[in-house]
């Protein structure tokens, strides 16, 4: 992994292919590569380090063709380096592959063509790929890259382009995402839609095991190797939804959408006359939604946490059990289903790899998943029984900011739902959807605090640790703050319910670990007060985020105060103080918050 683009067409594909690769470095990477071809030669650039090292190669050793490959690599097999970039060619130089995702049974496939006499450049998986290309190629590209795909194991999204082949692109996906770009006689391929919003808005996404050749226009066959048709879809989002505008950084621009992205998460849902929600998406009758018995929530990262929201408020308005999951751990458990058991897949791509092998093995088992993502046309939208769509448009920040809200809000709109057939009143309905309302403007409120929290940032940045510490509601926020702070300033954070404090962590608290404490004015607050009192008997400086009018005095050393809400509603507000400390404490560090080192966007590999 980690983003692909390529294009054949009329125009010169150096500069389209560039401009692509910029708008997948959100993604995160370490090196990049371009491949042209040119007179019926294949021309290489590579170059380790960021796109701006590649353009420098490009300016020395400018390509000219129409027809081309693009790559940005985030190391798996193989540190980052000039010969493990993508594109990998193969010997004859004839063939070349970029490749997200992993070939599981790459050695044993590099072992047996080392004993034919291939000499591999590189220490990735992906070269064996090109090498099979190359091996089994007579007169046709499509049907080498397809005898080269049935000895492969794993995931995979790859185009291949050969210059024996003019203008010819041959793409194929299992386990990771690939977009056909449809133009004016011009067609692109991608690893999601963002790097050719500016050329096109006419997409098809391939299902896994489809392979697309492109020869003038396209075709599309299946493993089976017939020829399949595929929806044509309009992109959702404009080239200026992925452009940073006056923000310094993406993720700043994000964290400021989120009055917005509620608003669009929320729009046409809520019944305000009766007090619930309308979720059309999710392909269920009442009778069917009435009769669950239990919910599993699947997820990963910051999709975990907001599914550990959504059980708090699921179970509290609906009474229905909940049980929240890592889905890399699903995925190798032997969970017990019943037939009366709904299964929620959370992803903001719609192609995080684990929750896609949770969701398969969900339905294998029988069950009914449903999925909670952004991306339409993702594989997660496209292979549960139905679901939920964020509509919070896309996120390029590699930390989740935007989604997590939206995602919370969607869990409180089928909290909303199913509490009001059994058990929440008609007015306490009617109170949820008037606060529900009113979260995207106390939102906008809490963003005005940002000059206030950048000052409180410089207090903080050169701390080595922090505890964040919720009860109830904002537990899981407390762990969705820690993990801002961690992906994008690399100090290390750890979220605890505030009681568990002194079960361990509160050995580690000093005068050098700040303590982040979520205290909202709810029926927990004297608790929480005596936790921080804990802390500041040990020295620890505390920062409060908290609803309450109450002065803390020297209790606290920073109080962050946001408006009243629900109980439940909180963490739609608690959590966004955190996501700016995060990034004002990361900028203050000097790191790139917008791609943090060793981390992807999307992560479509196990």
């Amino acid at each position: 992994m980690c983003g692909i683009v390529a294009y054949t067409g009329k125009r010169q594909a150096q500069t389209l292919l560039l401009n692509g690769l910029r708008r997948l470095e959100y993604r995160g990477y370490d090196s990049s590569g371009l491949c042209i071809q040119d007179h019926g030669k294949l021309e290489l650039v590579k170059a380790k380090g960021k796109l701006s090292e590649l353009d420098k190669e490009v300016a020395t050793h400018p390509l000219q063709g129409h027809c081309g490959i693009g790559h940005t690599r985030w190391a798996t097999h193989g540190a980052p380096s000039v010969q493990n970039a993508h594109p990998h060619t193969s010997t004859d130089s004839r063939f070349a592959v970029v490749h997200n995702g992993i070939i599981e049974n790459y050695a044993i496939i590099k072992k047996t063509l080392q004993e034919e006499g291939v000499v591999f450049k590189s220490e990735t998986d992906t070269e064996v790929i090109v090498h099979l290309v190359a091996k089994y190629y007579q007169d046709s590209l499509e049907k080498a890259v397809a005898d080269a795909l049935a000895h492969l194991e794993g995931a995979f999204g790859i185009v291949v382009i050969s210059s024996l082949e003019p203008g010819v692109l041959v793409g194929a996906r299992r386990g990771s995402p690939l977009v056909l770009g449809v133009g004016d006689g011009e067609f692109f391929l991608a690893s999601d839609p963002s790097p050719i919003v500016d050329y096109t808005q006419q997409v098809i996404y391939l299902d896994d095991n489809d392979m697309v050749t492109i020869n003038g226009t396209y075709r599309i066959t299946n493993q089976a190797r017939a020829e399949v048709r595929r929806e044509v879809q309009n992109i959702d989002f404009s080239a200026e939804q992925v452009a940073k505008g006056n923000f310094e950084h993406f993720m700043l621009k994000e964290i400021f959408e989120q009055p917005a992205s509620i608003v669009n998460s929320l729009r046409g849902r809520l019944l305000l006359d009766s007090g619930t929600a309308q979720l059309q998406g999710l392909n269920l009758l009442q009778p069917e939604l009435r009769s669950i018995q239990r919910i599993i929530i699947v997820a990963c990262g910051t999709s975990f946490y907001a599914g550990k929201v959504g059980e708090y408020i699921i179970e509290e308005l609906s009474g229905i059990p909940v049980e929240v999951e890592y889905a890399s751990e699903f995925r190798y458990r032997n969970p017990i289903i019943g037939e009366k058991t709904i299964v929620f897949c959370i992803s903001q791509s719609g192609e995080t790899a684990d929750t896609l092998a949770a969701l398969r093995e969900a339905k294998h088992k029988g069950a009914t998943v449903l999925g909670i993502c952004n991306v339409v046309g993702s594989s997660i939208a496209r292979e549960t029984n139905g679901g939920v769509y964020l509509h919070a448009g896309p996120e390029i920040g590699v930390a989740s900011t935007k989604a997590f809200t939206s995602q919370v809000t969607v869990l409180t709109l089928i909290a909303l739902l199913l509490g009001r057939m059994r058990r929440l009143s008609a007015d306490e309905g009617m109170r949820a959807c008037q606060a529900l309302q009113k979260i995207p403007d106390q939102v906008q409120e809490i963003l005005k605090l940002n000059e206030e929290i950048r000052r409180i940032a410089s207090d903080y940045c050169q701390n080595p640790n922090f505890l964040y510490l919720g009860r109830g509601y904002n537990y899981p926020v407390a762990l969705e703050g820690a993990l801002k702070l961690k992906e994008i300033s690399y100090i290390h954070a750890e979220g605890y319910p505030a009681a568990e404090m002194k079960h361990g962590p509160i050995a580690l608290i000093d005068e050098n670990m700040p303590t982040v404490v979520i205290a909202p004015g709810d029926a927990l607050f004297d608790k929480v007060i005596s936790n921080m009192q804990e802390v500041k008997a040990r020295g620890g400086r505390i920062l409060v985020i908290t609803d309450s009018e109450q002065e803390f005095g020297r209790l606290a050393d920073h109080v962050i105060r946001v408006p009243k809400t629900l109980p439940y509603l909180t963490p739609l507000l608690n959590v966004v103080p955190l996501q700016l400390l995060a990034y004002h404490v990361a900028v203050q560090r000097g790191c790139d918050v917008d791609m943090p080192r060793n981390l992807a966007k999307s992560v479509t590999v196990e």
